[in-house]
């Protein structure tokens, strides 16, 4: 059975013509004051907050880069398409957030809470995730060169009264990425961007890889068992000889080992 809310939302398509908006980006300078400065205050948003009396705060397509939300409550705010570059969010509260296409680059996440978190193309790259529970849908997400360091996405086997939940990494760009210890135990990775990523030490134990990208990935005591490798580019892998349970894999035979010519 698959995750319910907000993991319903896992297998939601999303609304509207996305290359159309993304296409609204071309030639703008990201520079300009409008993109770097923060539209809100702290206080502001915290008064907000304890106007909503419980109800998703909205804060969709603000500016709120490099602002300061440290611990946070921004459980199921609506930040879709905000810009919080460069934001510190360390230990906030992102329960049931909605992210769509926000953008984080080189925002700071350590400790962040993010189950039942709805993230789809958001942009996370170089961003800190260090210890963040990302149990939600990070579809399509951007997170080359981010660092997850002992990253909590694994599904919990005994607390699913509402279902599998865990990390969905679908074609999320991980690509240089730092996983290094990060637990991803039964999450979707499948056609995710892996290369060149550290997957050092990293628990991967019955989660599915089908068709994801491991080029010159770092391996080394990373937990293969029982992980799904249909289609699976498994090229010119670093530390190989010390994965674990690396003959355990499922349909290691449908696995891509040599370069095509």
């Amino acid at each position: 059975m698959r995750s319910l809310v907000p993991l319903v939302l896992v297998s939601m398509a999303l609304a509207g013509p996305a290359r159309a908006e993304q296409d609204l980006l071309l030639g703008a300078d990201m520079n300009t004051p409008a993109m770097t400065r923060a539209e809100m205050s702290r206080a502001d948003i915290e008064a907000l907050i304890a106007k909503a009396d419980g109800k998703p705060l909205d804060l969709s397509d603000k500016a709120l880069s490099g602002l300061n939300l440290k611990g946070a409550n921004l459980r199921t705010a609506r930040l879709n398409k905000a810009n919080l570059r460069g934001a510190d969010l360390s230990g906030a509260n992102l329960e049931q957030a909605w992210l769509l296409k926000a953008d984080l680059s080189g925002a700071k996440l350590v400790d962040a809470k993010m189950f039942g978190i709805t993230a789809r193309e958001a942009n996370f790259s170089g961003a800190d995730l260090s210890r963040a529970q990302p149990i939600g849908d990070f579809k399509g997400a951007n997170m080359s060169g981010a660092t997850l360091v002992d990253l909590r996405g694994g599904a919990d086997i005994k607390n699913q009264s509402m279902g599998l939940m865990r990390a969905v990494f679908t074609s999320v760009n991980l690509s240089g990425a730092n996983l290094k210890g990060a637990n991803l135990g039964r999450s979707r990775l499948e056609y995710a961007n892996l290369t060149d990523a550290d997957l050092t030490d990293v628990v991967l134990m019955g989660s599915d890889l089908s068709g994801a990208n491991l080029t010159g990935a770092t391996v080394a005591g990373a937990d293969f068992k029982s992980v799904d490798v249909s289609g699976t580019r498994l090229l010119s892998l670093k530390g190989q000889d010390k994965a674990k349970d690396w003959a355990s894999r499922v349909n290691a035979d449908r696995a891509i080992t040599q370069a095509s010519n």
